[in-house]
Formats: structure tokens, sequence, C-alpha cells
């Protein structure tokens, strides 16, 4: 439980904007009961050292691949992509043991938090034994994922993944997947195990139909249904449109795009996030904004892995919420993902400062406000920013950075942003009223790098 606390911010990004002289005060529970500006300085509050901004939800996450982030940048086929990577993160996936998934994730965890990350979204479809039987414990490793957000003191949003099919039409799974296979009852079952877990650590629990390649359209049906009667609220998260094949395949099945399918099958709206959606025509980028979903940009690793270049513009023209995520984890930045979000923009439009928007011209403002709102419709948690009812979760920037100094408050988040090494201006970070990053560092660092370097060791032996 956190501890009822106050902090004054001299510059804070209010859901409005940036306002001076700041008072936030918080609850036992860690969630915001005053957020005053101007306000006059109260005896023994503390005063944070520099501006004040609001804690990043992370909404796509695959904890354990930040294990081979950096071992697959290398030609292992005359035209490498998304689809030889894959082969390799199977490979990979096959060894993993309870344990290391868990010093993985926790040493994770402590890196996002580093990075101005304070929530993430764990799209978790490692289920299984590597031959693919249940553990004794069918919930294992969901159950090491809330150990790591526990340990780190990250929030979370827990999405078990339904995984039943290879391609569209109902394929059949190959032996690289088999870690991941669960019925349709299988999978509620899971959730029902899991919501009293999730429930007791604050954590939100949803579901993630991994892709529409991965999960035929009965199944989504009655996995929807089921989860209704869990929580007719919990979040509802699916990969789709990431890659042109994937288009291309959906087509020859059904005669529809990827998303417009979804839309047409499926009851999309606000507690949807959409991961990617990377290739989407005219009418889907129309219709999948306006139906409340949250796209789900992961910039650095829609780089890494070649996907392309989701269309900004036609996006935000329509009203549609977004957020980012890390993913595959080649990148654990939270800032860095904005600058990747909006340099990815000018190259496609040879336009500069994409991310600024009417009456907010600051574009790493903009761009922060908007992530951090949708992050948080994505997670279904109340972290939508600084605003009483929401979570006392913030980033206290290093105003002494040289990046930073002798700036105002917009531009020392815009600083942070394009000009520094966007971790490096980071002094504090806090979750739920309770501090888990002090001058940069989280304080269980060196112990969770050893696990987490000790389990990756293992794993590459031969």
């Amino acid at each position: 439980m956190s501890a009822a606390g106050a902090l004054v911010a001299p510059h804070a990004l209010l859901p409005g904007g940036w306002s001076r002289n700041v008072l936030l005060a918080w609850n036992d529970a860690g969630v915001l009961t005053r957020v005053a500006a101007d306000a006059a300085a109260l005896a023994g509050t503390a005063v944070a050292g520099g501006p004040v901004v609001p804690g990043m939800p992370n909404l796509h996450s695959h904890a354990f691949q930040r294990a081979f982030a950096g071992l697959t940048e290398y030609r292992a086929e005359q035209q490498d992509s998304f689809w030889s990577w894959r082969t390799l993160m199977y490979r990979f996936a096959a060894r993993l043991a309870p344990q290391q998934m868990e010093a993985i994730a926790s040493w994770l965890y402590a890196e996002m938090l580093e990075g101005g990350y304070t929530s993430v979204c764990e799209f978790q479809y490692v289920h299984h034994q590597p031959d693919g039987r249940p553990y004794a414990d069918d919930a294992t490793l969901s159950l090491a994922m809330l150990r790591a957000a526990q340990r780190t003191g990250i929030g979370l949003t827990l999405l078990p993944v339904l995984y039943q099919a290879s391609g569209f039409g109902g394929t059949p799974p190959g032996d690289g997947q088999r870690r991941f296979i669960r019925s349709t009852d299988s999978m509620l079952r899971l959730l029902a195990a899991l919501k009293p877990a999730c429930d007791a650590q604050n954590a939100r629990l949803g579901l993630a139909p991994h892709s529409l390649r991965a999960v035929p359209p009965d199944s989504l049906r009655d996995a929807l249904a089921g989860l209704d009667a869990i929580d007719a609220t919990a979040p509802i998260h699916i990969h789709i449109a990431e890659q042109t094949k994937e288009v291309d395949d959906c087509l020859a099945w059904s005669g529809q795009r990827p998303v417009a399918w979804l839309l047409d099958h499926a009851p999309v709206d606000s507690r949807w996030c959409l991961v990617h959606a990377t290739h989407m025509d005219a009418t889907e980028y129309r219709d999948g904004a306006t139906s409340g979903a949250v796209a789900g940009l992961c910039p650095s690793t829609e780089a890494n892995l070649g996907d392309g270049i989701f269309d900004f513009g036609a996006w935000h023209r329509r009203g549609g919420a977004w957020g980012v995520g890390s993913d595959s984890h080649v990148c654990v930045n939270a800032a860095e993902e904005l600058l990747l979000l909006e340099y990815g923009q000018r190259l496609a439009t040879r336009q500069r400062n994409i991310g600024a928007r009417d009456g907010q011209p600051q574009v790493a403002t903009a761009l922060t406000l908007a992530a951090v709102a949708g992050g948080a419709q994505a997670s279904g948690r109340a972290i939508g920013g600084l605003a009483v009812g929401q979570q006392a979760d913030f980033v206290v920037l290093d105003h002494q950075h040289v990046a930073l100094q002798g700036l105002g408050a917009p531009d020392m988040l815009a600083a942070h942003v394009f000009a520094s090494h966007r971790g490096s201006a980071i002094d504090a970070v806090w979750v739920a009223g309770r501090q888990r990053v002090a001058a940069g560092r989280h304080p269980d660092r060196a112990a969770l790098i050893s696990a987490f370097a000790t389990a990756r060791a293992d794993l590459l032996k031969d």
C-alpha cells in the first residue's frame, strides 16, 4: 500500500498544459486527491527538483523478448523480414523456464521505470511447458509476470493471449507455437483463476486475442463473451495489420482487409487496442479511429522488424486515440518511442513537427499528453495524467542536466525527447505515490541485472 503524500512541482504538465507551482497530493492508495496550480508553499512539503510530467503507460510488451534483443541483427535469409525474425523468436521461446521468464521481466520492468514508463500492458503468450503440456499450476508464467511487476513497482495490465492457429482459416499450429496454444475454455478458466491475484495487486486483467490469423472467428466470439462474463469492462488487445503479408492473407481468406474485417465482425470500441495497425486503407483509418479504439504504436519495434510506417495524420484527423509500447524491447525508453514516432512521420511526409496540435505547438508536450491518455485507455486503469482521481504516476526531469539547463519547462521536455540521451535526463519516477527511481536508477538495479544476465546466459548455452 502506498503512503499518503504530497509534492510541489515548480512546473508540471497537467492534462490542459503546463502549470507553475503545482501541488500534487495523494492518499494511501496512491490516488491523486489534489492537483492545484499556483499553490502556496506548504511547510514540510517536498519540492520536485525539476519539471514533473505524467508517467507514460507502455501499452505493448512481450517481456521475454528483451533477452534476445540485439541477437537477431544478422542476415539469415536472402531477404530477412518479420517472418524470418519470428522463426528465431520461436526457438528462443521454446527454452524459457519460469524462473528465467521472471528474471527477464523483472529487469525489463526496472528498465522501463528508469526509462519513464510507469505501467505496462503485458501481452503474455507463453503459457505452457516446452513440450506444450500445461504446468501443474496452469497460471505459472502469468504469475511470474505479476511477481516481476510487484517486485519492481511498475503498474501492470496483464493480457493473457489466446492463440489457436498458425494462419487464417484455422491452419493448424506449428511446433514453434505449442507453448502458446489454448482452447477458448482453457483461456477463460485461466482468466478466472488470475483475477483474484490481479485484484489483490491492483493490476488489471484483460484478454489478448493474438491476431486474426491465430484466433478463428468462432473462438474470438466465444472468448469475448466469456471475458464479458468475468469483467465487461476489461481491456482487449489484438495484433492487427502489422505486415503486408497479413493483409494479403486476410484478403485471400475473407475478401476483406484485417481492420475492416474486425470492425465488421467484433464489437470494437474504447476497450480495444489495435496493436500496430500499420497497413490500413483510408476507410480503415476513418472507421478505426471513430470506433474509439486505441492504436498501439511501437515505433522502435516496427522499425526493427521492417513493418512500415503508420499514417499518424490520417488517424489524428479522425480524432483517433493512440499510445506507445516497446513490444520486442529493442528500445526501452518512453521518450525514444516518441522521438521515433515523430521522426518516422517526418521521413514519410518530408515535413517537420508533425505531432504538434492546434493550441499545443510544442511537439514533445503534445505527443506526451496524447500518448499518456491513449495508453491509460488501453491499460484500463486510472493512469491518465496529473489529475484528481488518477494514480500518482509521474516522472521528475533533471533540470541540471546539460541538455535542460537554463530552459523553460516546455523546452526542457523537448530537450529530453529530442536533445538528450532520453534516459539521462530522468531524475525520479513515482508510481502510485511511491518513488521507484531515484537519481535515474532503480534501487534493485544490480541484483536485477545479475539475475537477468544469468538467465540469458543459460538460454544461450548450446
